[in-house]
């Protein structure tokens, strides 16, 4: 202790306040790891929930006491209590997830309750449900789904629902592929609803697909294509050999939609689906005789002469023929095969000589051409639609394949793997470490090698009247401490008690005068070097 305060007092102010400013810095460095490591570790407990509910989870934790963290959208808490509130806040149902769904109806009472108000219930309540459903795909961030109805009435033919939907995704907007599976389930739970009824809104991209858009995928012609090449591959692989063959499968897809009907009437395919007949027949008497000038004069005879009669008789048929009558109507869909193409290139046959050289030779046809028949008909090949087929035998050239490099574990562990908090902690003590070493360390063991009293050239001597058994010490300076100075510091005394006093009781009572110079030169003489 008495050391240390002999140090402090030969340091000047500014290495004193530089020491005591290290000192300050390493305590307070030490507190802030210490209550770092005593802080609970924060986990994430749910995030992207929309306001409403995110205040009702935010008041479930201070209901329960528990300490959280809100940052932006995300909501945090102690790790090791993580998966407990969880379980325990959807016993509760939170977060809720779409708005209510059928347990609106559950509030509904038989007395005072109109069939609109129920109505409305019910068309809210399918609603939340949907959104519920939706809200459980990956993909999905928030989900509001809105049904449109028509009161039923009499007379009146009865009107399709439709519905819209909106949707919010995690990262980026969603697929056409995506979207058509929305619309079916949506159709498929709602009553009457057709996919062709649902629309759906992106917060990203807008409205996807529609009646206008084309249902169609390009990457099915893409998989179709890798499955037939797979298929060929595998096949040939069995008669030349495994990586002998390599094969390029192009397939051009139908994209557009087409509807066609027809409506066909046949003459000669009649057919009598009615017939009618009407009779008639009747009688008449007409005068008869000659006619004369007398006969057409009043007076004249007339009716003197012989009476005619007259009969007929008329039939009428009318008979019904339906003319036959063919009416088709053909829907094309996207995604029939327009023209397919197929380039394979199968490996020669080697042989190997007995001096050792290698000599290459192509397929025979008769093998090449029965490849390409069972080729053929492994993709289905349709001239007839302009199908290509192409099966070359040529020779592969060797592909150099540069060495790697031995894959060992690296000196830093992966990022998805590196602890953000130790390493803070790890970098906060070496840099107490370093201004420990620097700016305490290093000044106390500089000042500590320095002398601490100046070095005068007078050597050190014991007085000479010392009587006979009297110690001198011949005039040495050592590492410019004086030593002459030492010994004249009891002078007076030594004179006095010369008579009297040991050299030796002389010397241990000057030492315990002189504490530090004694320890100065101790300390010189333990470091210096001995000559060789």
């Amino acid at each position: 202790m008495q050391n240390v305060i002999d140090i402090w007092t030969s340091l000047n102010l500014r290495r004193r306040v530089i020491i005591v400013g290290a000192t300050l810095a390493m305590f307070a460095a030490i507190l802030g790891l210490s209550r770092m490591a005593g802080r609970a570790e924060m986990g994430l407990l749910y995030a992207g929930l929309e306001p409403a509910a995110a205040g009702e989870v935010v008041a479930a934790l201070d209901q329960r006491g528990v300490a959280f963290e809100v940052r932006g959208e995300s909501i945090f808490v102690d790790v090791t209590q993580r998966d407990a509130l969880r379980m325990a806040l959807a016993s509760e149902g939170l977060p809720a997830a779409g708005g209510g769904g059928y347990e609106l109806l559950d509030s509904l009472s038989g007395f005072g309750t109109t069939s609109q108000m129920f109505d409305a219930a019910y068309w809210r309540a399918k609603e939340g449900e949907i959104a519920r459903t939706l809200l459980a795909m990956p993909e999905v961030k928030a989900a509001r789904v809105h049904i449109a109805s028509a009161p039923t009435r009499a007379f009146q033919p009865e009107a399709k629902p439709t519905a819209s939907v909106t949707l919010t995704t995690v990262s980026g907007s969603l697929s056409e592929a995506q979207a058509r599976a929305i619309r079916h389930l949506v159709a498929s739970a709602v009553a009457g609803m057709t996919p062709d009824a649902v629309q759906i809104i992106d917060t990203v991209a807008g409205l996807i697909g529609g009646e206008d858009a084309q249902a169609f995928d390009t990457g099915d012609a893409e998989d179709r294509a890798a499955a037939i090449k797979g298929n060929v591959e595998r096949l040939l692989a069995a008669r030349v050999g495994a990586g002998k063959a390599v094969v390029e499968v192009s397939i051009d897809l139908v994209s557009e939609r087409e509807s066609i009907t027809e409506r066909k009437f046949d003459p000669q395919g009649r057919v009598a689906i009615s017939s009618e007949t009407e009779e008639r027949s009747g009688s008449s008497t007409q005068p008869g005789g000659e006619v004369t000038v007398a006969s057409n004069l009043p007076e004249g005879d007339a009716a003197a002469g012989g009476q005619g009669k007259s009969q007929t008789s008329e039939t009428k048929e009318r008979v019904n023929y339906e003319v036959s009558e063919t009416q088709r109507e053909v829907l094309r869909t996207p995604g029939a095969v327009r023209r397919m193409t197929v380039a394979v290139m199968v490996d020669g046959v080697a042989t190997i000589a007995a001096d050792g050289t290698r000599t290459w030779a192509a397929r025979p046809e008769e093998e090449l051409a029965t490849l390409r028949e069972l080729v053929a008909s492994a993709v289905g090949l349709d001239e007839a639609r302009g199908d290509v087929l192409t099966l070359k035998s040529l020779e592969f050239q060797p592909v150099a394949i540069p060495e790697g490099t031995e894959a060992t574990a690296g000196f830093l562990p992966p990022i998805g793997q590196v602890d953000v908090m130790s390493m803070i902690q790890t970098a906060v003590l070496a840099l107490v470490a370093l201004v420990l070493g620097l700016f305490v360390i290093r000044p106390v063991l500089t000042s500590a090698n320095r002398a601490a009293l100046p070095a005068p050239e007078a050597p050190l001597a014991l007085p000479p009247a010392l009587g006979s058994g009297a110690m001198a010490i011949s005039g040495v300076v050592d590492d410019g401490f004086d030593y002459g100075a030492f010994a004249s510091s009891g002078g007076g005394q030594i004179e006095g008690e010369a008579s009297e006093e040991d050299p030796a009781t002389r010397l241990r009572r000057l030492i315990e005068q002189r504490q530090t110079e004694s320890i100065e030169i101790l300390r010189g003489w333990m470091e210096e070097e001995e000559p060789a």
